[in-house]
């Protein structure tokens, strides 16, 4: 025979066990974000690329022929900052102390001196006077993956080109993503002669020779990275405006713009607060594709010659493996790092696609 105590104890179990639990919804970005997840390669790819963007970003951190911190004769310097003239260190000449100099290095090594250095003694520009052997010169101790036909550390070229083909490809990826869906959203949403003229104005615009074009104007003026954008820019938003039309032709005959209408908004409130947002997969999940391919552009140009000169580039790099092939330590860590590069950009773009693939749970 039970007492009331335990009645009322089992009623409020039982009130509580059979009270509905409140169920968390995720948001569709939060939806997506769980896919993209749980797609262990890309994940990983993002990680990866995460790091390698982060070492090439801190790049002067990382490989420098300047130490980070000195202290000489009881005073700090900070070289990496500021490179003061060779006197200040003991020297006899007025000009930027050279760091790999014998007598430079002699005078750190006393009691009360020292300097902190990078993880690679090397920057990307700076040349070996003392080497022991004609350039290229092979892996060793100094220089890891050995120099270039210049007489430039490998390890230094390497980081510092991988973080310029990085922003580039990013610089325009985002330039050229703006105006592609600036012209898709204005083909797509007005529609009718709008969409025919502009179309035709795309074709034609699309028929213009890409690399002659940059030809020309690499001839007539001194090619720079603001010039190789905006050059790849004017071409490169063409295949993104199609997608982006695409959906928003789909999207602009659905209820939520129609009672968007009705309630008197006008045609730009409607685009970026209702049809915008809900055009944005097909721009997201190509975005990796779009880097992948504006690396490709870069790499090409500087192959042949065509690119910026007095960078670092991957480029450049492959055409000195090409001119020297007895030297593989400049070409294959090149290609390495490149087909690295275009690898994980590939990953994180298929696991992007099924992220936003609503078919998929």
């Amino acid at each position: 025979m039970s007492t009331p105590a335990a009645e009322v104890g089992a009623g409020a179990g039982q009130s509580a066990a059979g009270a509905p639990r409140r169920v968390t919804s995720l948001s569709p970005n939060q939806r997506a974000w769980a896919r993209f997840r749980r797609n262990r390669l890309g994940y990983a790819s993002l990680l990866v690329f995460a790091a390698m963007l982060v070492l090439g970003t801190f790049a002067e951190l990382v490989s420098n022929d300047r130490p980070l911190v000195a202290r000489y004769d009881g005073q700090w310097y900070f070289p990496i900052v500021k490179n003061h003239p060779e006197t200040t260190f003991g020297g006899d000449f007025l000009t930027p102390t050279e760091w790999d100099d014998p007598f430079i290095r002699g005078e750190f090594g006393k009691p009360g001196n020292f300097a902190l250095w990078t993880f690679n003694e090397w920057g990307s520009n700076a040349l070996d006077y003392y080497a022991r052997a004609a350039d290229p010169t092979p892996p060793s101790r100094e220089h890891w993956l050995g120099t270039d036909q210049s007489g430039r550390d490998m390890t230094a070229r390497l980081l510092y080109g991988f973080r310029v083909s990085i922003y580039f490809s990013l610089t325009l990826t985002v330039v050229a993503t703006i105006i592609g869906i600036l012209i898709g959203a204005l083909q797509g949403y007005f529609a009718g002669r709008v969409d025919l003229l502009m179309q035709r104005i795309i074709e034609i615009w699309n028929a213009v020779p890409e690399l002659y074009l940059l030809i020309i104007l690499a001839s007539i003026l001194s090619p720079s990275i603001p010039l190789l954008i905006g050059v790849f820019a004017l071409f490169g938003w063409i295949s993104l405006s199609d997608y982006v039309r695409a959906e928003f032709l789909r999207n602009r005959n659905l209820e939520f713009v129609k009672a968007a209408r009705a309630m008197g908004l006008s045609n730009w409130q409607i685009i970026w607060r209702h049809v915008l947002p809900n055009s944005m997969t097909p721009v997201i999940t190509f975005l990796p594709f779009r880097m992948s391919a504006a690396i490709l552009f870069l790499t090409s140009l500087d192959f042949l010659g065509l690119g910026v000169t007095g960078l670092p580039s991957l480029g450049d790099l492959l055409r000195q493996g090409k001119e020297n092939l007895d030297a593989w330590w400049i070409a294959i860590p090149t290609f390495v790092v490149l087909a690295l590069t275009l690898l994980l950009l590939t990953f994180i773009g298929d696991a992007l696609r099924d992220a936003f693939d609503t078919r998929k749970s």
